[in-house]
């Protein structure tokens, strides 16, 4: 059995046509442990969907041995195939 991981943190999105969201202790499925900061944020904006965003920061950040639950452009997303 292969060990899956996800990445445990908080996050700031700023969008381009104005706003922000802020995310605390958010989760997603990670391909290993060895992910950027930058990668993590990529898939914290892919998973949710978000248009027009801008700056995205990620804080926090905990990799933890966890079942994959099925983010959205992660590791597990059956449309990746």
């Amino acid at each position: 059995m292969t060990t899956e991981y996800r990445a445990v943190f908080d996050a700031e999105v700023s969008f381009s046509n104005g706003g922000g969201l802020q995310a605390q202790g958010f989760r997603v499925d990670i391909p290993g442990p060895d992910i950027s900061d930058t990668q993590i944020g990529e898939l914290f904006v892919v998973s949710l969907d978000l248009l027009l965003s801008g700056t995205v920061t990620v804080h926090n950040v905990s990799i933890i041995e966890e079942a994959h639950k099925g983010t959205r452009g992660g590791p597990s997303d059956v449309r990746n195939d």
